[in-house]
């Protein structure tokens, strides 16, 4: 006995008639009288019975009728609740993001996914891009926003935003156009301490050139960097996107370079975690967030 067979029968009933079931099917009657009869062989009954005015069921039809609507009920919702698993499916996941990146775009990451994953649920974890690399490489994170990451056979790095490294130095300071790699030993430094990804960079592009920088103080947070140059404490190199606070935009830049130092923000996955309907979707929200207005 299959669903489709009972499909069959219910609408022949509720026709009543073949050639009214058939058209209603979109099947050649043959074809239907055929299922009908192989029904009726499986279950050791006669169910319908052909009148003058078409067909009607037996009484053992007429049990049948019963189970058979409840059956195909039955599967129906079972077929519309994986559907609407599919389109809107539950569970959790989890993304990372450095400090000043889940400042600007949490709130909108996490109002985009509860409209469009109203099921689910998303975690937001922060850390520093080389410990949020080991997370991911360890499976606690399905994704992760990174600033410049090493290379690894476990990952893998979709670019989403390149920003030049500016030199900021405390208000009313007078700095040229542009700032040589070289030039960058002169001022005095107050630098996020490794393994913070831009120190990082920074040091290994100028270690090569056996550039060495004045650094007065290692701070751990971008924020308190940054609080430190407006006060005259000394300079820093950050990329654009960290001076988002209104006391930031008096500090003056300049950029760095030739050559061009790029910090680059990337969104890392695992290669052997399976993707699902939710990474997915949750990895295509982030690819069309604005990583510029993080204000």
């Amino acid at each position: 006995m299959e669903l489709r067979q009972l499909l069959y029968f219910v609408t022949v009933v509720d026709a009543g008639s073949f050639s009214r079931g058939a058209v209603v099917l979109n099947l050649a009657q043959p074809s239907l009288s055929r299922q009908i009869a192989l029904l009726e062989s499986d279950l050791g009954q006669r169910l319908l019975v052909r009148t003058g005015r078409g067909a009607a069921p037996t009484e053992a039809g007429q049990a049948l009728l019963v189970h058979a609507r409840a059956m195909l009920d039955i599967a129906r919702r079972a077929r519309d609740e994986l559907r609407e698993m599919d389109e809107s499916p539950g569970g959790r996941v989890v993304v990372g993001m450095p400090p000043r990146v889940a400042l600007g775009l949490s709130t909108p990451l996490i109002q985009r996914f509860r409209e469009e994953f109203p099921r689910a649920v998303i975690s937001v974890l922060e850390g520093l891009s080389v410990a949020l690399r080991e997370s991911l490489i360890a499976g606690k994170l399905d994704m992760a926003l990174l600033f410049d990451p090493a290379a690894s056979p476990l990952l893998t790095f979709q670019p989403l935003m390149r920003e030049r490294l500016l030199l900021v130095a405390p208000p009313k300071s007078k700095l040229p156009a542009k700032v040589g790699l070289a030039a960058l030993a002169e001022y005095p430094m107050i630098l996020p301490s490794a393994p913070n990804a831009i120190r990082r960079l920074l040091d290994s592009v100028l270690a090569p050139r056996h550039i060495e920088l004045q650094v007065l103080a290692e701070v751990g947070a971008v924020r308190t960097v940054l609080a430190l140059v407006s006060t005259g404490g000394g300079c820093t190199v950050l990329p654009e996107s960290a001076l988002g606070a209104a006391g930031d935009d008096a500090l003056p830049r300049a950029p760095i370079g030739p050559p061009t130092i790029w910090n680059t923000l990337v969104l890392a996955t695992p290669v052997a975690r399976p993707a699902t309907r939710l990474t997915r979707g949750t990895a295509q929200l982030l690819q069309e967030l604005d990583f510029r207005d993080r204000s």
